[in-house]
């Protein structure tokens, strides 16, 4: 990791279901962190392309309605392909402003929607992908799983970065398999605004001895459309996210946030020495580890449906 550097977590929302909307919004947001000195930038679960809060696509057990199958029309558009123009806006937004984004979007694989965390380097483009391995509850309707394919870290010019997505953060094997690459800032892009995500990434960011930079919407109904289906309360100034987005040091303390209610973009500056001390008492995969007794097996070939 760079001896110092300074990153920032977004905590703001999307336009929903217009990608090339919001992709602007997040190269203006980017922009603004990078002036405020930022040189790598979070941005929360879901972001380039919708999180359908609210939504059921109208799939009761062993029925699917065709009101709920116009949702996910309207979803599947919102969406974005890996080679799109809106994120090649943002590798020139990443380029233009030499900041590193890491951005939650929902990826079109074929006719598959994928929850997905891009890498951004501003040299490079692209340099990496991950597909969230497991969907959680309700989202596998909408949702394909991922693979290990795509659990690498990502090596940069600031340190290794990793991202692992909501809910996923509490599958203990996928934590194991980033901290074995030696993930010194570990993203979790998310849409879990309660107030026990905190201790969740607390004991993240202590179990592994990383930062964690944890980036959530706030997002309210009158964002949405009017005819937006929500079977949640549906008060045009509710909040259907409210935040919670903090920055979490190697050592469990909170070093900026839990912010909820409003719309904002927090900073905190990283040190590469705070993570080597961390370690003088713990490392997971190193001399606190025990692989005489325990082993984690990490498969990390592409699942294809059909091989040729």
């Amino acid at each position: 990791m760079k001896s110092q550097c300074k990153v920032a977590v977004v905590q703001d929302s999307s336009i929903p279901f217009d990608a090339i909307a919001t992709a602007k919004k997040t190269c203006k947001l980017a922009e603004e962190a990078a002036l405020n000195g930022a040189e790598l930038v979070v941005f929360p679960e879901a972001f380039l392309g919708t999180y359908p809060k609210g939504l059921n696509f109208d799939a009761p057990i062993g029925k699917r309605l065709p009101e709920g199958r116009e949702d996910f029309m309207r979803y599947y558009d919102g969406a974005v392909d890996m080679d799109g123009e809106e994120l090649r806006s943002i590798e020139e937004c990443a380029t233009q402003h030499n900041i590193f984004i890491v951005l939650g979007i929902i990826e079109r694989g074929g006719s598959t929607l994928y929850c997905t965390v891009v890498f951004i380097d501003p040299k490079k483009g692209i340099v990496g992908k991950r597909r969230k391995l497991m969907p959680t509850g309700s989202e596998r309707l909408i949702w394909g799983f991922g693979d290990g394919s795509t659990l690498d870290v990502v090596d940069s010019e600031l340190g290794k970065i990793g991202a692992v997505i909501c809910w996923e953060n509490y599958m203990p094997a996928l934590r194991s398999a980033m901290y074995a690459q030696h993930v010194e800032i570990y993203c979790t892009p998310t849409a879990d605004d309660r107030d026990t995500w905190l201790s969740t990434i607390q004991h993240i960011a202590m179990e592994g001895r990383c930062y964690v930079l944890s980036a959530c919407q706030y997002i309210t109904r009158d964002e949405f459309s009017e005819d937006y289906r929500s079977v949640l309360p549906d008060n045009p100034d509710g909040v259907m996210m409210r935040g919670g987005s903090a920055i979490i040091g190697p050592l469990g303390e909170v070093i900026v946030g839990p912010v909820f209610n409003e719309k904002t973009i927090v900073y905190a500056e990283l040190d590469r020495a705070t993570l080597i001390k961390s370690k003088m008492d713990f490392d997971p995969v190193g001399h606190y580890s025990r692989p005489d007794v325990f082993s984690i097996s990490v498969d990390k070939e592409a699942k294809e449906a059909v091989k040729y």
